[in-house]
């Protein structure tokens, strides 16, 4: 390989012209009539060799097969890449692309979420792969393009994606709701996943009212018993007073004021 990139700077170095050396590998997977990898080298879109991992079959051509012809170590250096390197490295590559692809399989979890009661509903899908995908409102089975916010896809840290598309509902009557729906489509899945924007299926970050009440109701409840309590102890000491016997030193007085009163 070293000769073959000094015999190409020893081109360039007597032209002005430049050159290009590429390699061209097609990978096929499955039940197919095509070999597992196959490499072909170009020299300015000439080509220039071919090579079959499944035959084992290097097929240099022209001057490129004299040139491999009278270097037999650069031939087997060829032969290795060709029949064992890169039918391994692009087998570990086309397995890894299978597992991937494997999870579009499996529809990419959808939800509707929104903020606030006055905030735009997003319709939001995570989870898919890869990421060629779009994501639209609807309403009536139209695509909607006003009162929507379109979102980027993003990447997840398990290496899938994610994306978004906002719907302005403030001028959405209540009864209009079932008239639009949101619809998600991956590249490769025939399958749209579709939406309907419901009420009832919104997540969203506010406090339900029923769980809000419940701790109000409590705390009503427990101040009206104290308020109770404290009541009927106020009423309960006033009685006592009223009907409590006189003291000894109470009598005397009373005595000393009918005396003088006599």
């Amino acid at each position: 390989m070293e000769k073959l990139f000094l015999l190409l700077l020893l081109c360039l170095g007597s032209s002005a012209v430049k050159h290009s050396l590429k390699y061209v590998v097609t990978v096929s997977s499955g039940d197919t009539n095509l070999p597992p990898v196959v490499t072909v080298g170009l020299i300015d879109e000439y080509k220039i060799g071919y090579c079959d991992s499944d035959k084992k079959s290097l097929q240099p051509r022209d001057w490129m097969k004299n040139y491999l012809d009278t270097d037999p170590h650069q031939l087997e250096w060829y032969k290795t890449q060709c029949y064992e390197i890169m039918p391994n490295v692009f087998k570990d590559r086309m397995s890894n692309l299978k597992q991937r692809l494997n999870q579009s399989d499996e529809l990419p979890s959808v939800s509707l979420l929104q903020k606030t009661p006055s905030s735009p509903v997003s319709c939001h899908a995570t989870g898919f792969y890869p990421h060629r995908a779009v994501m639209f409102w609807r309403k009536d089975g139209e695509d909607l393009h006003e009162d929507v916010d379109q979102g980027e896809i993003l990447p997840n840290h398990d290496e899938t994606f994610q994306m978004r598309v906002d719907l302005d509902i403030s001028s959405v009557t209540p009864e209009d709701w079932r008239r639009y729906d949101c619809v998600f489509q991956l590249s490769g899945v025939k399958e749209d996943v579709v939406t309907k924007l419901d009420k009832a299926e919104i997540r969203t970050n506010e406090e339900k009212p029923s769980n809000v009440s419940v701790p109000i109701i409590t705390a009503v409840v427990v101040l009206t018993l104290v308020l109770i309590a404290v009541t009927g102890f106020m009423v309960y000491k006033k009685k006592k007073a009223k009907h409590a016997p006189l003291s000894p030193d109470s009598d005397s007085e009373l005595s000393e004021k009918l005396n003088e009163g006599t």
